[in-house]
């Protein structure tokens, strides 16, 4: 019955390439969903390996090891050392078609773990030149996890896939150390949407406020880009006494944090788009008689789209150099150049794709578009080359009230398993259906 009622509604939505039909890719999908359930304690022990072994970005050595070996074993093209320790494994379909994309991310972050749990991390670094604790709070181990799973599944039916899918395996989502290249950027830099060139890609991220068994995702800008910056106020040094002895860059620093908050309010279409620009940090001086020569302040500046970001970039340098200049200071300005793009979802692929994800989930309440969220992703350097379309997989137990859960990035955060093999489901069958579909 859950065959019949699967083809039903993908048939409806679908148009299929010429030589297969509605009922020959549903009964394809259909397969797909039951190999995935037949992953389930594979991924999760994998989940747990990665759990309580994890590596920070561009360190994920043992981790990208296990991802190579296990690709391997599949029968797959594997590539080894793309962007420092990334894997790109390559599956050929029986039948002639195009190239699809699935991505996950591998890195662990600077967290010491306090959940509990018998496979919880007990590793320690240094970072920045601090002791700290490795731990996988942000469920990148699963991302990984479920990758594999879907790698397993598909080529367990690849004679029937109508192209190629590349799975990629990426280091450093979370960033890197200062002074390093990587993540999906360095990803693109060194090829790995080339040869053969990819035409769309697909990614998730779980979700530890979002039920198991739901997915949500956004056309359009789905995540915020996300451009760091940094500006230093070169005043005169003078006696407190005596200010006008000298040119206050405090003063002219505070005048930047109050009129840079009119950008947004002012400068750029709110009906377009949401954007926040944050001033994080502002210091200066050493004593309070003293009126320093520089002051500095740093923030960031996040858009849901692309234009308004250049925008916005664009107003704040005017803004703050004109201020400076007012105050008869000068002002450098300098943003991140490892800025993240907005997570932009491509809207005729997202349209495309919606249907495989209502009948993955098991119909469309379980499906839900949400609100843009102002956090970034790094994914958004793959949507820059090819159409992508990322999505959020539920991981948080049912009946959970979400303001009670531990948030991503905690020493707290814990996810329910049970959701995972929808993710290796969801992942294998987007693959599976966009390489059927007429474009």
């Amino acid at each position: 019955m859950k065959s019949i009622s699967y083809a039903f509604v993908t048939g409806l939505a679908l148009a299929w390439l010429p030589g297969t039909s509605f009922a020959q890719q549903a009964a394809l999908d259909a397969r797909i969903a039951k190999l995935a359930q037949a992953e389930e304690t594979k991924v999760i022990a994998w989940r747990r390996d990665f759990h309580q072994h994890p590596e920070l970005g561009n360190a994920e050595t043992r981790t990208a090891g296990i991802v190579a070996a296990h690709l391997k074993s599949l029968g797959l093209e594997v590539q080894t050392g793309v962007a420092h320790t990334g894997v790109v494994g390559l599956l050929r379909g029986g039948k002639p078609g195009p190239v699809v994309a699935l991505r996950a991310d591998m890195d662990a972050l600077p967290i010491t773990e306090a959940t509990g749990l018998a496979f919880a991390s007990t590793v320690k670094t240094t970072y920045l030149g601090q002791p700290v604790g490795v731990m996988h709070a942000c469920g990148h181990d699963a991302h990984t996890a479920m990758l594999m799973g879907a790698a397993e599944v598909l080529s367990q039916v690849r004679k029937d896939l109508r192209g190629t899918v590349k799975f990629i395996f990426q280091p450093a989502e979370e960033g890197s150390l200062p002074g390093e290249e990587g993540g999906a950027k360095l990803m693109v830099k060194e090829g790995v949407l080339e040869n053969p060139r990819v035409s769309a890609v697909f990614g998730l991220h779980i979700d530890a406020q979002t039920p198991v068994g739901q997915l949500t995702y956004r056309p359009g800008g789905m995540m915020a880009s996300a451009d760091d910056f940094t500006v230093t106020v070169h005043g005169k040094g003078a006696h407190g006494s005596t200010p006008w002895n000298g040119v206050d860059p405090v003063v002219t620093a505070a005048l930047m944090v109050v009129a840079l908050q009119t950008l947004v309010s002012r400068q750029v279409d709110l009906t377009q788009d949401a954007a926040v620009v944050t001033v994080g940090i502002l210091r200066g001086g050493v004593r309070t008689n003293i009126i320093p020569a520089e002051a500095e302040l740093s923030g960031t500046i996040r858009a849901l789209d692309s234009k308004m970001r250049a925008q916005l970039l664009a107003a704040f340098r005017r803004t703050v150099t004109g201020i400076a200049e007012s105050a008869g200071a000068t002002a450098d300005v300098v943003f991140d150049p490892d800025a993240y793009p907005v997570t932009f979802n491509d809207r005729a692929l997202t349209a495309r794709m919606v249907p495989t994800l209502q009948a993955v989930a098991g119909g469309a309440a379980h499906v839900t578009e949400i609100k843009a969220v102002t956090g970034s992703e790094d994914f958004s350097f793959y949507q820059e080359k090819v159409p992508g379309m990322y999505f959020l997989l539920g991981g948080m137990r049912k009946g959970t009230d979400p303001a009670t859960t531990a948030d991503h990035h905690t020493a707290g955060f814990v996810l329910d398993e049970s959701g995972f093999t929808l993710g290796v489901k969801t992942l294998a069958t987007l693959a599976a259906d966009y390489l059927g579909q007429k474009p």
